[in-house]
């Protein structure tokens, strides 16, 4: 097994966080409730056949999941798809990757900040969003500077309450229906409506709930136990997840009022699953559901989003890929705490702008994601078969290989405006790559290559 020395780096961050730890870690970033934010937008994509598109997520997902796995073992750094595209095939290819998904992770703090302002607004709507925005920001940042030590301490407090409330709404969900006699399979697979193109769309906005098992690789130089525990969290925290998706989403569209396909306007799509507990229970049920929901996204999963996203920034700058001042780690607290001062800056200006704005941000963050896996599975095949002259055809082609045409198939169905920004991300990328090289500067990332992970 390969220790951090190896690839050049020393030992910066504190290492105390087990597999139980990495678990909350993706599971918090998944959100268990995390569907009860989005379930309008991907049921009017899916025209109600939402727990079919979790279902085919889980598929999609898995051998994403199942390629992280085979490059955290080989390379165990911080950085996660940046630095297993780069060294797994090429620098320049890795700092293309690391800013696609650099478009994820800086957006996805600020979609949880606004999707957690638009569920309090259903409480509470004479406090203005924007100024949630910056309660959250400010909450989230003091305990991510804090250390990771706190941050997995409050991540275990918001997933067992997460937990429970999903388990009430649950029961109360069995309950109404059984007594309506409304059990149906027909938002697994309703043939009036069904089509690959109409499913596959609406997964490009569903994804956006599974995003959070690739950034347990992101804590790899801060794991105990070695690389095998980071690609364990990572694929039971992505199957544990969707158990949940699955259940809570054929639950909620059972609710919904017969003959629904669409939920009509951003404020009855945004407060969908809010409104359906309600239905199951009535209104305490979806003051508790929505108020859940709010503290789920904008605070325990927005930390865990923010502490990921330091980290991508952190390992970009340590090779100087970005500017290198955002490699600076705490003494004390053995934080990068100038890359979680700019992720803070970056979503307190971008979420009080996209206040109100769930669907697009949904659909812009899963695009730099989404691109990065294709990269992901790229560098398996790369790294494992030619660089290494390996003969594990299933392991290394087969699996990332579906897992590139089924991620390749969601990308090309997703939003079209979505499409367009993030192709207009890359493009900026491949600016910086092309300007770095007129200029003498290489994209070079620190790999002693005599060395290789078992």
């Amino acid at each position: 097994m390969s220790e951090l020395s190896d690839f050049g780096y020393r030992q910066e961050l504190r290492r105390s966080l087990r597999l139980r730890d990495l678990l909350v870690y993706g599971l918090i970033f998944m959100v268990p409730i995390a569907p009860f934010a989005i379930f309008g937008v991907v049921f009017n994509a899916a025209k109600g056949m939402v727990p079919l598109t979790y279902v085919i997520g889980l598929v999609a997902m898995v051998f994403t999941a199942l390629s992280y796995r085979e490059m955290s073992r080989a390379f165990p750094v911080a950085g996660s798809v940046y630095a297993y595209a780069g060294r797994g095939i090429a620098p320049w290819v890795g700092f293309l990757a690391g800013w696609a998904i650099l478009l994820d992770y800086l957006l996805v703090p600020t979609l949880l900040y606004v999707t957690g302002a638009a569920a309090l607004g259903t409480v509470l709507p004479a406090v203005p969003q924007w100024l949630w925005v910056v309660f959250f920001v400010v909450l989230n940042t003091v305990v991510n500077l804090a250390g990771i030590e706190t941050t997995a301490r409050v991540n275990r407090w918001f997933l067992l309450g997460q937990l429970l409330v999903l388990a009430i709404f649950v029961v109360a969900a069995v309950i109404a229906v059984s007594a309506r006699g409304g059990w149906s399979f027909t938002p697994f697979f309703n043939p009036a409506e069904f089509s690959p193109s109409l499913v596959f769309g609406a997964l490009s906005v569903a994804v956006l709930s599974f995003l959070g098992f690739d950034a347990i690789s992101t804590q790899s130089e801060e794991v105990q136990g070695g690389p095998r525990v980071v690609g364990r969290a990572t694929v039971l925290s992505l199957c544990l997840v969707a158990v949940l998706f699955i259940v809570q989403t054929w639950l909620a569209a059972l609710l919904v009022p017969p003959g629904t396909t669409e939920f009509v306007g951003q404020d009855a799509t945004n407060q969908a699953f809010y409104q359906v507990a309600g239905l199951a229970a009535g209104p305490w049920l979806t003051v508790l559901v929505a108020v859940t929901s709010a503290l789920a996204a904008a605070v325990a999963n927005s930390l865990v989003a923010q502490n990921a996203t330091a980290r991508l920034l952190f390992s970009m700058a340590r090779d100087r890929t970005l500017p290198p001042f955002l490699a600076h780690v705490n003494e004390k607290r053995r934080v990068p705490e100038r890359a979680v001062l700019l992720v803070a800056a970056v979503s307190l200006v971008l979420g009080l702008f996209f206040v109100g704005q769930i669907e697009f941000l949904s659909t812009l963050v899963n695009f730099g994601a989404l691109f990065a896996f294709l990269m992901l599975h790229v560098s398996v095949s790369v790294y494992h078969l030619v660089k290494r002259r390996q003969r594990s055809y299933g392991m290394h082609l087969a699996v990332p290989l579906v897992g590139f045409v089924i991620i390749g198939y969601v990308l090309w169905n997703a939003d079209p405006d979505a499409k367009i920004g993030g192709l207009v991300w890359l493009a900026i990328g491949i600016v910086v790559i092309v300007v770095r090289k007129l200029t003498g500067r290489e994209i070079t990332l620190n790999l002693n290559e005599t060395t290789r992970a078992d």
